[in-house]
């Protein structure tokens, strides 16, 4: 991996030097693929949301070592070599467990403990990261730096004492709900019960800025929503979250959200499910959690429920959607929101569907080559795949650290 890294590099560097001089003053409409990846790799894709994890405990045991991941893995969307080809200087890895499981304080700290046992494995490749200047120094090492975000605030068990060990563990952010409606907050994709957050859920949320713990508002209602960007003092983040006017499902955020994350500073990471991107798609995976939620009762055994739900997938077909199609949501953040406030989260080896052009973790460049084509700058790109997440954890460490300072004499 040390010759591919360094290969990487000098293939960079010689489209830098070759390409981008005679690039000045060209239309973005001109631009080629040979400068696309020239200006790609010239930044970093700092991803919200991969749930390898999640795919190395369901099928090689929660053993990081199972696989190879310095090989080529095609049966799944993520290894080493296609995220270098991808140019991720940065991800959050997933720690996810189901809502409907018996024992998940428990098996969230498992998945935390794999994600450790992962960057442990390849520490020539992944660097654990917990601040943004240790974020900023493993991509100047080459190394792909290395965050843990909880997906699911049944990760907590209701109990403020277990949200601060998580940061102990090197928690980044937390995803206030999954799928279910929790005691405290409302999901997207089930019945309301709070309307938004409990004072408890308030509680979360400003213990999360105390802890530098970037509050995530994927996967809640949008009352849940506006409940997290009243209260919260550091900027949100949506970790793998689209455009609610582009694609009209409950997963996605819509134009009134997307201004309160403006104006609370925050960023909304771009989910790459085709059913929360492609219009179409949305509409027909409006019942997919609902159908998740039967099987899963239907079929107790991980492997029958696997197998139940994909046979559900294979029986309604959904149109994918093409690398277009997810810049359509990036240019609707841009317009509401504005520029600084959006970025990329895939769920990568988390969704059953990708648009066309976005098969694996290697395919970064493309966003790149179609924002340079709707005439994006240089500038602006590398904020969107990157510099916005990056601005955004920092400016968490430091409402933390203000939080946390004593007060003056």
């Amino acid at each position: 991996m040390q010759c591919f890294r360094a290969f990487r590099r000098v293939s960079t560097l010689v489209l830098l030097l070759v390409v981008l001089p005679a690039c000045a003053g060209v239309r973005a409409s001109d631009f080629d693929w040979a400068t696309a990846l020239a200006v790609h790799h010239e930044g970093f894709v700092f991803d919200g949301h991969n749930d390898l994890p999640w795919a190395i405990r369901s099928d090689y045991g929660g053993d990081p070592t199972a696989i190879d991941l310095r090989e080529p893995q095609p049966q799944l969307h993520t290894d080493l070599p296609r995220l270098r080809k991808g140019g991720v200087g940065a991800q959050f890895w997933s720690a996810y467990i189901p809502a409907d499981s018996a024992t998940p304080v428990a098996d969230f700290r498992e998945q935390i403990e794999l994600i450790h046992a992962m960057c442990a494995a390849y520490p020539q490749d992944l660097a654990f990261c917990d601040t943004a200047d240790q974020v900023e120094a493993a991509i100047a090492e080459g190394r792909i730096a290395s965050l843990i975000g909880v997906e699911g605030g049944h990760a907590i068990g209701n109990s403020l004492q277990t949200l601060r060990g998580l940061r102990g563990l090197g928690v980044r952010y937390l995803t206030l709900t999954h799928s279910d409606t929790l005691d405290w907050a409302d999901a997207a994709t089930d019945a309301p019960r709070h309307d938004g957050l409990t004072d408890f859920g308030e509680q979360v949320v400003r213990t999360c800025n105390e802890l530098g713990i970037l509050v995530d508002i994927s996967h809640v209602s949008p009352a849940t929503m506006a409940d997290a960007l009243r209260v919260s003092r550091a900027p949100v983040i949506a970790s793998h979250s689209s455009a609610f006017a582009i694609a009209a499902h409950p997963r996605n955020v819509p134009d009134d959200m997307l201004r309160a994350v403006a104006a609370n500073g925050g960023v909304v990471m771009v989910n790459f499910f085709s059913g929360f991107l492609e219009p179409e798609a949305a509409g027909l995976s409006l019942t997919m959690f609902d159908e998740y939620r039967r099987l899963r009762a239907e079929h107790p055994d991980d492997e029958g429920f696997r197998s139940a739900f994909a046979a559900y997938q294979a029986e309604h077909p959904m149109p994918r959607g093409t690398i277009g199609t997810l810049v359509d949501h990036i240019d609707h953040i841009v317009k509401v929101a504005g520029l600084a406030h959006v970025g990329l989260g895939s769920d990568y080896d988390g969704v059953s569907l990708l648009p066309e052009g976005l098969e694996d973790v290697s395919t970064y460049p493309a966003i790149t080559a179609e924002l340079l084509r709707r005439g994006y700058a240089k500038a602006e790109i590398h904020a969107i795949l990157g510099g916005n997440a990056l601005r955004v954890l920092r400016q968490a460490e430091v409402m933390a650290a203000r939080m946390n300072a004593a007060p003056a004499r």
